[in-house]
């Protein structure tokens, strides 16, 4: 008896190291959003909610002054719109908000869903654990990929949104499916399966990527129901994918099947075959826990999961569709769950020795790395100069932003510049002449690249400069020093301000 209650208290105690730990790591989280540092595609979407809360019904392109529809305007962000522009808060106040109902979101479907696996108490805290540290030894950083860092980065974004609905999703899904428990098989028919697909359209219009990570999680959950879905299950299923297809078909923002096929992404994304081991070879503990799971059940969920997402991830690096890439969310995420499921089992079940004891050993060791490689994101709510050396130097700056530009730039003036100050100035309402992103509904795209590339150009004759001026009612030019276009002493340009780096604010006059 004394033994066992030995174990019972250490098993206590681990389950209560691992909630403290996922504890910690969620309070990081929550300091970072008080300082929301800007990196990646934040302008685009505090941009998003600028239109929308000039006009909810017609905002027209984020970036560019251009009547055009957008795949920006989803479901989530016109509710944020809305926010914005009925209680008056600043867009980077309601991107803070988006940012805390994202990360709820996340934390609370986390446990949702791992719950349908797993009723121990460290299940969910050991499983969100995994998830934010399970990656690689080198620092890797993409929205709707849930690394420490990464998503300190892109926790306002869509993408944390739309994968917190996922984990709900499917959570949902997996309790439909259930024959037992009367809470599911009577009093929850046909309302849960039009509410699953409003709920899976939802998440695609959100984040088309993560929809597709849904997606696969869906049919996942679906193929390795026990027992199979009745007959009744599956009417009901079908008509949750038709509404789900008609609230797709019916959006009226943008067209979301005009998505597909449209543009070019393949080198946008080609960087996500490059440096697997280094970026996700953590996770390989995660796919080793899934052969134990397999052999006990060949149709085993987090394994059906798995394998869909590898063989589509794989299939674009063969094919060369490298935008098929960012569907990997679906091969990491079961195997970093199904490891931490493992493990909760072998801990409990401290009696028994074998495999799952291996992999708790090796899991302590991988979240130790994994943590050691995104230690960096302290940097965001301590002062560099506070931290160790070692931790400093694996910090990385945020961008700085253009807030200097607003006591003269205003809502609506067109802004000429390079790509990268493109990505950042609309977010404080301006256009540019061209999108610092890829913009498939924008029929005079290239053209707009082709105008900045020129203005910049140094063999462009002035002519053809002031023409671009024109043609784009371009009110101010913003330049890094060297980056060339009309010489600063020209009549056209009045200096207005500086910035960062030696970046000048010129007005354009006459």
């Amino acid at each position: 008896m004394r033994v066992a209650g030995k174990a019972v208290i250490g098993r206590a105690a681990w389950a209560a190291a691992a909630l403290v730990l996922a504890l910690l790591l969620l309070v990081l989280l929550l300091l970072v959003i008080v300082r929301l540092p800007w990196a990646g595609d934040l302008g685009i979407h505090a941009a998003t909610i600028e239109r929308l809360r000039h006009d909810l019904v017609d905002p027209g392109n984020p970036l560019v002054d251009a009547d055009t529809p957008s795949p920006y305007y989803s479901p989530w962000m016109l509710l944020l719109g809305c926010l914005a522009k009925v209680t008056g808060l600043g867009t980077f106040v309601v991107l803070r908000v988006a940012a805390l109902v994202g990360l709820g979101l996340l934390v609370t479907g986390v446990a949702h869903f791992v719950r349908t696996f797993s009723a121990r108490r460290a299940a969910p805290p050991l499983a969100l654990l995994c998830l934010l540290l399970l990656w690689g030894p080198r620092l890797f950083n993409w929205s709707g990929f849930l690394g420490l860092n990464s998503l300190a980065l892109t926790v306002s974004y869509p993408s944390t949104f739309a994968l917190g609905l996922s984990f709900h999703f499917w959570a949902l899904l997996r309790k439909a499916l259930r024959s037992e428990g009367a809470e599911w098989s009577a009093g929850a028919k046909w309302p849960v399966f039009p509410l699953l697909g409003a709920l899976w359209a939802v998440i695609l219009l959100s984040h088309q990527f993560t929809g597709v990570v849904a997606s696969f999680g869906a049919l996942a959950m679906v193929l390795g129901a026990r027992p199979w879905p009745s007959r009744g299950q599956l009417v009901r299923l079908v008509a949750g994918l038709a509404l789900g297809l008609a609230v797709l078909a019916a959006w009226p923002y943008y067209s979301f099947f005009g998505l597909l096929g449209a543009g070019d992404l393949e080198q946008i994304h080609r960087s996500l075959y490059r440096h697997l081991l280094p970026h996700f070879g953590l996770a390989l503990i995660g796919v080793a826990a899934l052969v134990p799971r397999w052999r006990r059940d060949r149709r085993d969920p987090l394994v059906l999961f798995f394998l869909l997402g590898a063989a589509m991830f794989a299939a674009g690096g063969l094919t060369g569709h490298y935008s098929w890439g960012r569907v990997l969310p679906a091969a990491l995420i079961p195997a970093q769950l199904a490891v931490a499921i493992e493990v909760v089992e072998a801990v409990v079940e401290a009696g028994r020795a074998g495999v799952r004891r291996v992999f708790a050993g090796l899991l302590g060791v991988a979240l130790l790395a994994g943590a050691w490689t995104q230690a960096g994101t302290l940097g965001y709510v301590v002062p560099r100069g506070a931290l160790p050396d070692r931790v400093a130097a694996k910090y990385r700056a945020p961008w700085p932003g253009y807030h200097w530009l607003t006591p003269k730039v205003r809502y609506g003036d067109v802004v000429l510049a390079k790509t990268f100050p493109a990505r950042q100035i609309p977010a404080y309402g301006p256009y540019t002449v061209a999108p610092g992103y890829p913009d498939f509904f924008l029929p005079d795209q290239e053209e707009r690249v082709a105008a900045v590339r020129d203005y910049f150009a140094v063999s462009t004759p002035r002519t053809e400069r002031l023409d671009i001026l024109r043609r784009y009612g371009v009110r101010w030019v913003v330049e890094y020093p060297g980056d060339g276009g009309l010489r600063p002493d020209d009549p056209v340009l009045h200096r207005a301000g500086t910035g960062p780096k030696g970046q000048v604010l010129y007005e354009v006059r006459g």
